[in-house]
């Protein structure tokens, strides 16, 4: 198997960032997968968002995190690409499209998820796609380690920004590493592949960082533009 093109909260070099849009053009794009952004609101929905606060077209914002589903969906967001009405997307829609487009699925964990959001995350994964399409990203080890857990058939990545001490962590529990593609080194990328790992490097925006990435034999391939249609 080739690399893995998956697209960077869609196909966000184009259209909104983690809207139906953006994962919905990724899908036409040609894209292997899909990454996104999960967070809860204050009412227990899990919905799609890369930043703690949800900006709306109205230049208003509200946070995620205390307000509830209802009261973030009620405006259209900023869209900075199109004219398209949108609205706070839904993990389950993001699911559905990813089912529909046979898509890949990278889902990062925003913040720290109790053992409840994240058995109904994956439960909801399971039931709407297919678990072994999916794979968990997430800063936070702890996430990490509960949801191999609770899940032990699904793909665990630690994604970070540079080298840390939870990379070597990775290497003996067994997960993957999601990373910045300008500060792995190819003694890491060797090391993760020695032990059957995989690698995925973030974020390749311009043909000089999509060729490092592919010099640096990555697994999967994080871009806001490029495709396997595209990519290689």
């Amino acid at each position: 198997m080739g690399v893995c093109f998956i697209a960077h909260r869609g196909y966000s070099g184009r259209y909104q960032m983690n809207t139906d849009e953006a994962f919905l053009q990724a899908v036409r794009h040609g894209s292997d997968g899909i990454e996104t952004d999960v967070r809860v609101t204050a009412d227990g929905v899990l919905v799609v968002n890369h930043d703690d606060t949800v900006k709306y077209a109205d230049g208003t914002e509200l946070d995620v995190g205390t307000s509830t589903y209802d009261e973030l969906s009620k405006k259209p967001i900023l869209n900075r690409f199109t004219d398209t009405e949108l609205h706070v997307c839904t993990f389950r829609r993001y699911l559905e499209i990813c089912r529909d487009g046979n898509m890949v699925c990278f889902i990062e964990f925003k913040g720290a998820f109790t053992d409840e959001k994240i058995n109904e995350a994956f439960q909801m994964a399971s039931d709407v796609y297919d678990l072994g399409m999916c794979s968990l990203q997430s800063f936070d080890f702890d996430n990490l380690v509960r949801a191999h857990a609770a899940f032990p058939g699904l793909q665990i990545m630690l994604t970070c920004g540079e080298y840390n001490g939870d990379v070597e962590r990775c290497l003996e529990y067994g997960f993957d590493i999601d990373m910045h593609y300008e500060r792995i080194t190819d003694e890491l990328v060797e090391r993760f592949h020695e032990k059957g790992l995989k690698v995925a490097l973030w974020t390749a925006n311009t043909r000089e960082a999509l060729e490092a990435c592919l010099a640096k034999n990555a697994d999967y391939i994080e871009s806001d533009f490029f495709s396997s249609a595209d990519g290689e």
